[in-house]
């Protein structure tokens, strides 16, 4: 009983942050997440806002004024823009958490 109380507040992630693709692996629930690595990047009036992450991100791609680039964060194994990665991150952890409550 107290193992399944717990689990309400405590979930243990394993997070494969890859250049094609970012995996979230949830314990006891397998892969909860496999999203592409690509972040739709909005400039306007000098000032630049996330527009969409992973899939959605991507399939903006050659259908988006030019004032929106998708972006991808990681190249050849490495961070390439922490900042977006971090959102990215973020992004997909909330979602993550999101899914397990309903």
């Amino acid at each position: 009983m107290f193992k399944r109380f717990r689990g309400i507040f405590s979930t243990d992630l394993s997070i494969d942050l890859g250049t094609a693709n970012t995996l979230i692996y949830v314990s006891g629930r397998g892969i909860v997440l496999d999203e592409p690595s690509v972040v739709a990047l909005r400039s306007e009036g000098g000032h630049t806002a996330i527009q969409a992450y992973g899939l959605e991100a991507k399939q903006m791609v050659g259908r988006t004024p030019k004032s929106i680039q998708a972006v991808r964060p990681l190249r050849d194994g490495v961070i390439a823009d922490f900042h977006v990665t971090e959102k990215m991150l973020q992004h997909f952890i909330k979602k993550v958490h999101a899914n397990h409550w309903f």
